[in-house]
């Protein structure tokens, strides 16, 4: 797992455009250069926004992957112990 998956980077304001700014630091670390398209996912009420780099995408999906075939086998580990 890198490092930095769930590292926070601050925070930033929404303006009445909608537009809102990267922190930097975020910018560096997603490799984000002016111009590169990011896609943004969300869910339903106040769940959590996740912005994934379009040239990313089927890196982002392969590693999400790994994440919850780990997380399926663990609970299945768990419902053995019951």
């Amino acid at each position: 797992m890198k490092k930095d998956f769930h590292k926070c980077y601050g925070t930033t304001t929404m303006g009445e455009r909608g537009q809102v700014v990267i922190p930097a630091e975020a910018r560096r670390a997603m490799k984000l250069t002016p111009g590169d398209k990011l896609i943004v996912i969300g869910g339903h009420g106040n769940h959590p926004l996740l912005m994934v780099k379009a040239d990313n995408l089927a890196a982002t999906i392969s590693h999400l992957t790994e994440k919850v075939n780990f997380l399926k086998e663990l609970n299945g580990e768990l419902e053995k112990d019951k």
